[in-house]
């Protein structure tokens, strides 16, 4: 069983899982740092120690294996000296096979954050060969003795054909949602999604995509190397988006929101290893920014926008008087008749007012071209 190799580590109890999985494996498994440009860093150093085989592709590298806090921080004097001599056990054992300098180097990798080139860690003896491609590979470790679960096994690998295990569907899509790039995309997603339903209620689709999106999401960030300094930036920068919107400042909030969210983007992970595009954090900053000044713009042509409903609405509008006003009467308005007082002394039958304001539910209106009327 061959293993392809690229990670940056990851956390120690599932580490821990793929290792006894490999020791308990009845038949030979070897690990292979591929293609040029990988890396075994971190709990795949002591993947790959743990293999029957180790092969690794020109241009590759191994080590850094110094335990990190699970959000990326340095842990304290006392756990990080307890949970680094744990690891080293462990890597002496899986290294003891391989000669001194290799456990050395693996006790360094641990302690120091020491790594090497696929080339180095042929000559400490970390690995068996360095291959360029998996015929190279299969060819380079025919013959060797490895113990597969406490029994020597030669390996006949030189004639074995390869046949590729391909990710299942649910496998391929967990794979892309963990792209720190589009687990950026869709937390930011969501949160737009969500913000449109909780400002326009009644649709529910905006609403149900937000939920799946988000969902999707803290799954990828919960895999994730996640800082929550970043997450908290990317929040913040929405809160000051919907702040804008509320209280129309002229968009300086909006502005803010935008740096905020590209802050956040930049700190959302971190190792360097896993990185948000920064062509991809521009273009969500951009789109999430003008359609947030585009809400903030008809927010405020709403808000100078005459009313239309209410007793507001009503101020302004022409009338025609159906009986005397002396000064009370009634006045027919929008289809409707209205008690209706002339603040202007009495009013005769048939003429036109003007609605100038309202006590209770009876009109207060001036006489069509009066003082204080159109």
């Amino acid at each position: 069983l061959v293993w392809l190799l690229i990670t940056s580590g990851g956390q120690t109890v599932l580490m821990i899982r793929v290792i006894s999985a490999i020791l308990a494996s009845d038949v030979p498994v070897f690990v292979y740092v591929y293609p040029r440009g990988a890396y075994a860093a971190s709990a795949g150093t002591l993947i790959t120690l743990a293999a029957h085989a180790a092969v690794m592709a020109p241009g590759t590298t191994i080590g850094a294996a110094s335990p990190v806090g699970g959000q990326g921080e340095d842990l304290g004097e006392t756990l990080e000296a307890k949970i680094k001599e744990d690891l080293k056990a462990q890597a002496r054992g899986l290294a003891a096979r391989r000669g001194p300098e290799a456990v050395a180097w693996a006790e360094s990798a641990i302690e120091e954050a020491r790594a090497a080139t696929a080339e180095e860690a042929l000559e400490l003896g970390v690995i068996d060969l360095v291959a360029g491609d998996l015929r190279e590979a299969l060819a380079g470790l025919d013959g060797l003795a490895v113990e597969v679960n406490g029994r020597p096994v030669v390996l006949a690998t030189a004639a074995a054909e390869a046949r590729e295990l391909p990710m299942t569907f649910p496998e391929q899509f967990l794979h892309i949602i963990t792209n720190p790039t589009v687990a950026f995309i869709l937390l930011t997603l969501g949160l737009n999604a969500l913000l449109f339903e909780l400002s326009a209620p009644g649709g529910y689709a905006a609403g149900i995509v937000g939920a799946i999106c988000l969902v999707l999401a803290f799954y990828a960030l919960g895999v994730l190397p996640v800082n929550y300094a970043g997450l908290i930036f990317v929040v913040l920068a929405f809160v000051l988006f919907v702040a804008d919107v509320k209280a129309a400042t002229g968009g300086v909030l909006t502005v803010g929101g935008v740096v905020s969210l590209v802050a956040g983007a930049l700190l959302l992970f971190n190792t360097p290893l896993y990185r948000v595009s920064v062509s991809a954090i521009v273009a969500v900053a951009l789109v999430t920014g003008l359609f947030f000044a585009f809400a903030m713009t008809k927010v405020l042509q709403a808000r100078r926008r005459p009313p239309v409903t209410g007793s507001e609405a009503l101020v302004g509008r022409v009338a025609e008087a159906r009986t005397a006003l002396e000064p009370g009467g009634m006045v027919f308005l929008h289809g409707e008749l209205w008690q209706a007082e002339s603040l202007e002394g009495p009013v005769e039958r048939g003429e036109r007012v003007v609605v100038v304001g309202m006590a209770g539910f009876r009109l207060q209106v001036r006489r069509a071209g009066g003082r204080g009327a159109p």
